[in-house]
């Protein structure tokens, strides 16, 4: 066990992303999860996933594992000591010690990871894009889902996923806000594409992750309806039952927006209970795809500290390795041009 300390004492210092090899540990962690196993020789141990705000990183518990295991449950607190090291070319932590630590003496905000960009900002210019429908019957849909609460502040809290891209506090908000961007500039770019139809689209096609998807602390978990039905075919629920108090809505414009939320994963192996078959819906397909990666790749690319081009592990969402470079530091962003308005008069690009 590691050495005792008051508890109001503890404050976290060191976070994931900082982590280095060679650097001893000695801080709180959320576990991520937990898994008891076997080596060869049949000795117990625990592979442990811990987090914080910054991200995760695995390492494991070679002694007393079975005696720890009931406090190592994914959801837990724990104060671990130990050493980062480097094992398959990747950091991990070789664990000395691991207490328990009371949840009522942590900082939750040290934990939960969330949007790097600013939510209300990023809200402001999601209502500035509905502002800009021409279709008054999608404005009036838009603004029932993304202007009245309870459900506009879900939306701006929730995440996109449960993993692999825009996993986080202010994920969907992101994510949507980013294919809607990318919508308004390709229906400026191909003649006729219905933007009215494709922005409303883009902004609803996850939808239902409001309700598929539950966050407790870090730890994002399917609800019992989002594993059994799908945020497809629940967001295309929701929008019919929204689309219904709308007076004289048209049923063909319901149809067309619902066709492009069941079809947005493009393949029917992938999730989508058909597959796309309008203008507006083989884009937003393609778009929602498109940043989903691209969201991968930047939380790559932020992780990395050496300069240049590198290979990083093997990606197996996109079944290859990525040949990457670090992300530009937010000053050099920052310093590039602005892009020129469009001749339309419309905003080429929102970040």
């Amino acid at each position: 066990m590691s050495e005792q300390i008051s508890l109001n004492e503890m404050s976290k210092t060191q976070f994931v992303k900082d982590l280095e090899e060679g650097v001893r540990v000695d801080d709180l962690f959320l576990i991520k999860s937990s898994r008891l196993a076997e080596t060869r020789a049949g000795k117990p141990y625990l592979q442990l996933s811990v987090m914080d705000r910054s991200g995760e990183i695995n390492g494991p518990v070679w002694e007393r594992a079975e005696e720890l295991a009931p406090h190592c449950q994914s959801g837990s607190f724990v104060r671990l000591q130990g050493m980062v090291q480097s094992y398959r070319q990747q950091l991990q932590l070789k664990i000395d010690s691991l207490q328990p630590w009371p949840r009522d003496d942590v900082c939750f905000a040290d934990f939960v990871p969330s949007c790097s960009r600013d939510r209300e900002e990023m809200a402001d210019q999601l209502q500035g894009l509905i502002r800009s429908v021409d279709n008054p019957y999608l404005k009036k849909l838009l603004n029932r889902f993304l202007k009245n609460e309870p459900m506009w502040q879900k939306f701006q809290e929730a995440p996109a996923a449960k993993g692999i891209h825009h996993a986080y506090l202010g994920g969907l908000l992101e994510h949507s806000l980013s294919v809607a961007v990318l919508a308004d500039t390709i229906s400026a770019h191909y003649p006729g594409v219905d933007r009215s139809l494709l922005i409303a689209g883009a902004l609803l096609h996850d939808v239902g992750k409001v309700e598929e998807l539950q966050m407790e602390l870090a730890l994002i978990d399917y609800t019992p309806r989002g594993r059994l039905k799908g945020h497809l075919v629940m967001g295309s629920e929701m929008v019919a039952a929204e689309s219904a108090q709308i007076k004289n809505f048209p049923v063909e414009l319901l149809e067309q927006l619902q066709h492009l939320i069941l079809s947005h994963h493009g393949r029917q192996e992938f999730g989508s209970p058909t597959v796309p078959m309008t203008i507006e819906a083989f884009l937003l397909s393609f778009i929602d795809d498109l940043d989903a990666k691209m969201n991968l790749m930047e939380q790559l690319r932020t992780k990395m500290t050496e300069s240049g081009l590198q290979w990083t592990e093997y990606q197996r969402s996109l079944e290859r390795f990525l040949y990457l470079s670090p992300m530009p530091a937010e000053e050099e962003r920052s310093e590039k041009p602005e892009r020129q308005a469009s001749t339309t008069g419309r905003q080429q690009t929102l970040f």
